[in-house]
């Protein structure tokens, strides 16, 4: 178990210098090599009960986050002084003497952290949202009623606010504070309004955007050299808590049910989760999409559905954007996306 905890850590590490991510990569690679029994932290971890890779509880985000918080909320001034931007010039011996004594003097914080699942909103991931719904209005001539799956926050529902740039084009408010200008390889953008006419999200553990107990421990998942995430997200928590819709606490599948047990006329709906969906158990996975096509099979030309995943879809590079349409059902790979949406390959929909 110890070994494949181990083995774990060092995955993470690679999947975050991939990301970007060279500070939290090294963190997860000291902590999988030097992390040793005989302390409640490095037992709880060493010992974890269940998958603790990316595709289960996400242990070594866990610990990175409770070791992030610690730094935001100034409970230790020793791990501090050796986090960005104080990290340069830091040996490996050094940082990870400061972590180690976090571990035994923030025993009680670490472990309370590590009970719960890292939540992020990653911000840009709008940009491989936002052309899948102009997508869906310019086929449809309709304003959008938009339903998130697996919002944290909700703030990926005001991409309205933000100022995106998609390769020529631009869309929402130039003097945002929320600037999103990914790579932009492929098509142009759809031609459309970005016309949203309610908006709506649900989440098992919701994230107020008003609560700044909720702010700090989500900022604590994005990886503290990563200066431009965090102020990106500290800017749509703004955002977002100015707006009266927040996330429902639900679960996915008895909140699908009721958004979808009557077609929505007037608007073209749009069910939409990013990197989410695989977080869903597989038998209600497959609940769920059984439950989203049969709302498809009620859809109308008045009263469209459809259905914009950015979603783990097994091929590489980045993520598969999908988007069904109906009434007629046409599905199409739309393009492809980086995990944290600092780029998108459109491929858009096809002619004819």
């Amino acid at each position: 178990m110890k070994r494949q905890i181990r083995d774990i850590f060092a995955d993470q590490g690679e999947a975050c210098e991939k990301l970007g991510s060279p500070f939290t990569a090294r963190i997860c690679r000291l902590a999988g090599q030097r992390l040793m029994t005989g302390t409640a932290v490095a037992d709880t971890i060493l010992g974890w009960q269940g998958d603790a890779s990316a595709l289960g509880d996400s242990v070594p985000l866990r610990l990175c986050g409770a070791l992030h918080g610690l730094v935001l909320t100034g409970k230790s001034r020793a791990l501090a002084a050796v986090y960005p931007p104080h990290h340069e010039g830091v040996s490996d011996d050094g940082l990870w003497a400061a972590i180690a004594g976090v571990l035994v003097e923030e025993e009680s914080f670490i472990l309370d952290r590590l009970k719960g699942p890292p939540q992020t909103n990653e911000v840009r991931r709008v940009g491989a949202t936002l052309p899948m719904f102009l997508e869906v209005s310019r086929q449809t001539g309709l304003p959008l009623a938009l339903s998130e799956v697996g919002a944290s926050a909700g703030l990926n529902l005001f991409l309205d606010e933000f100022h995106i740039t998609l390769g020529e084009d631009s869309f929402g408010d130039p003097t945002s504070a929320v600037q999103i200008t990914p790579k932009w390889r492929g098509r142009r953008a759809p031609k459309g309004p970005l016309d949203i006419q309610a908006r709506a999200s649900c989440d098992l553990l919701p994230v107020d955007p008003g609560n700044m107990a909720d702010r700090e421990r989500m900022l604590s998942f994005i990886w503290p050299d990563q200066a431009d995430r965090l102020q990106r997200t500290r800017a749509a928590f703004d955002i977002a808590a100015r707006q009266r819709a927040r996330v429902e606490k639900a679960d996915a599948l008895d909140w699908l049910r009721t958004r979808t047990a009557k077609p929505m006329k007037g608007v073209a709906h749009v069910i939409y989760s990013t990197i989410a969906w695989q977080y869903i158990p597989r038998e209600a996975r497959a609940t769920g999409e059984e439950i989203i096509r049969a709302a498809g099979a009620r859809a109308t030309e008045d009263a469209p559905l459809a259905w914009a995943r950015m979603e783990i879809d097994g091929k590489s590079p980045g993520t598969g954007l999908t988007l069904i349409l109906w009434p007629s059902g046409e599905e199409h790979l739309v393009g492809r996306a980086d995990f944290h949406g600092r780029w998108i390959d459109w491929h858009g929909w096809p002619a004819g």
